[in-house]
């Protein structure tokens, strides 16, 4: 059974996310030829706070870009 984990930024729709579900699921049962009921898509959304890239979180990366 396959299980697929997404991490992403809080701030997408939920139409984007079931989308996200759909599209992801239907990959993997072509893929893995595993039948769609089998498939398993868990969406964790994160505050931009809670993320960093080098050395600093999202969420102050975007101040700063807004602030140029």
């Amino acid at each position: 059974m396959p299980f697929i984990q997404i991490n992403v930024l809080e701030g997408r729709s939920s139409e984007q996310k079931e989308r996200m579900i759909r599209e992801v699921t239907d990959l993997a049962s072509d893929v893995l030829e595993a039948p769609t009921e089998n498939v398993r898509v868990m969406i964790n959304e994160m505050a931009p706070e809670h993320w960093g890239i080098a050395g600093e979180s999202v969420k102050k990366r975007n101040q700063t870009k807004n602030e140029r």
